[in-house]
């Protein structure tokens, strides 16, 4: 049978609770008894003091204290408070234990207690420790104390009695408290987790797009927070894979049907295999290879198994082999094609066959979106000492500020519209793949209207 967390709590803070009630009860108790005694003590010290001090200054002598002192002790309690007249009384004669001896001014015992004798000189330590008895200004006798404290009388046990049962009611009055306060405190401590609970159920049945409510700022409130934001992507993801699926089953089917129809039309005899029909199929059957290929290289990235042959590569002269199989395209649609580097730039360690299919797929989608008369710039410089920054910028048609977040999701377009055969939908997803391969990233910034720029930063040596 397990126990919930909730329980766990209430218990741990109930134990905890009676632990520090027991422990100061127990404390207060026991410095209560001890400063009690103490104080009983002090009094009975302080009145046997009085006592002899009374006698000897009426009296001017010792002579016949201890008979004094025997009829007082006999009618009366040690713990009486004020001095009596001698000969004052009040009742039967009752033995009484000394606690306390007498010793006059010479050491010798007066009035006998314990192990200290009648007519015996006392141990200098006793008189050292003892109080003194003064008259007229003149230490004329020493108080000595002798086995232990007085016990406590009926009053006194009493007083003790009531303190402890008030010790006890407050005990159970602040166990009482503490159960209380652990349960609103379990109850507090384990609503967000819960809920958590609740939320992660309901995703494990398939239902990704979960929301809790953050109570407060706490660990479990950030907790909380990063729930809410792990299910928000883990729903975009899904949401990204059904799309993606969608449309990787939509760019395999569109070629298929085109080669299926030529092949069923020429195997019928309907369609003759002319080199333009023939050719049309060729064109299907690469933009199949070229999917494929993507896919095959996004899915070794997302493995890390994309493989790199890293070299020293010079900037310039890698963005000039990038540019150089776009530059016919980018003339025949009326672009200026422009490549500018800052001098001196260092080699990067890098595989250039990878670079040169990043700036590809930025140009090839730069191209796509930038009109005639339009101008697309390669530029290179230094970032910081030991990166280096590659940006291709057009002054094209740009991103919407809503699509520029999801550029490099794979098979996003920011055009619907666009017929699928224009575009596999990958490229920049393969440009961000290969970018943090290499160790570095890439970011896109863009201006509807005005044109977009797409910023690598490679390190110049592999990390």
């Amino acid at each position: 049978m397990t126990r919930s967390i909730t329980l766990r709590l209430i218990l741990a803070f109930l134990m905890v609770g009676i632990m520090v009630v027991a422990l100061a009860a127990g404390i207060t108790y026991w410095l209560t008894v001890r400063e009690f005694r103490q104080l009983t003590y002090d009094q009975a010290r302080d009145r046997f003091v009085t006592d002899v001090t009374y006698y000897y200054q009426s009296h001017g002598s010792w002579d016949g204290v201890l008979q004094y002192y025997q009829q007082r002790s006999a009618v009366r309690s040690p713990f009486d408070s004020g001095p009596r007249p001698p000969g004052g009384g009040g009742g039967a004669p009752q033995p009484q234990t000394v606690f306390f001896a007498l010793a006059d001014q010479d050491g010798r015992v007066l009035i006998p207690a314990d192990d200290l004798r009648l007519g015996q000189a006392a141990p200098a330590e006793a008189l050292a420790q003892g109080t003194a008895v003064m008259a007229n200004d003149q230490r004329v006798g020493t108080v000595l104390v002798v086995g232990n404290a007085p016990p406590l009388g009926p009053l006194e046990t009493r007083y003790l009695d009531r303190t402890n049962v008030g010790l006890l009611v407050a005990a159970l009055g602040a166990s009482a408290v503490a159960l209380l306060l652990g349960i609103v405190l379990a109850r507090a401590l384990t609503r967000p987790i819960r809920e958590l609970t609740t939320a992660i159920r309901r995703m494990a049945a398939g239902d990704l797009k979960q929301t809790v409510e953050v109570h407060s700022r706490d660990e479990l409130g950030e907790l909380a927070a990063a729930f809410n934001q792990m299910s928000a992507q883990l729903d975009r993801l899904l949401t990204a894979r059904r799309q993606m699926t969608a449309d990787i089953a939509h760019d395999l089917r569109n070629p298929l049907t085109v080669i299926g129809g030529y092949v069923e039309s020429m195997r019928d005899g309907v369609l003759k295999p002319t080199p333009e029909r023939l050719d049309a199929m060729q064109a299907e059957v690469q933009h199949l290879q070229r999917l494929v290929d993507d896919l095959r290289l996004l899915s070794q990235a997302d493995a890390g198994e994309l493989t790199l042959s890293r070299e020293l590569v010079a900037v310039a002269a890698l963005l000039e082999r990038a540019a150089l199989s776009y530059r016919p395209l980018a003339e025949k649609q009326g672009i200026r094609l422009e490549i500018k580097t800052e001098p001196n730039l260092p080699e990067i360690e890098a595989d250039p066959d990878r670079l040169v299919r990043l700036l590809g797929n930025l140009l090839s989608n730069s191209l796509r979106y930038t009109p005639a008369g339009g101008e697309i710039a390669l530029n290179a410089g230094m970032q910081g000492a030991q990166h280096i920054r590659i940006s291709v910028s057009d002054n094209g048609k740009g991103i919407e500020p809503e699509a520029l977040p999801y550029v490099f999701d794979r098979l996003y377009r920011s055009d619907p519209a666009r017929s699928r055969s224009e575009e596999s939908g990958l490229g920049l997803a393969i440009a961000k793949s290969i970018a943090e391969t290499h160790g570095g990233t890439i970011r896109a910034e863009s201006t509807p209207g005005k044109g977009t720029t797409m910023t690598i930063v490679l390190p110049l040596q592999k990390s």
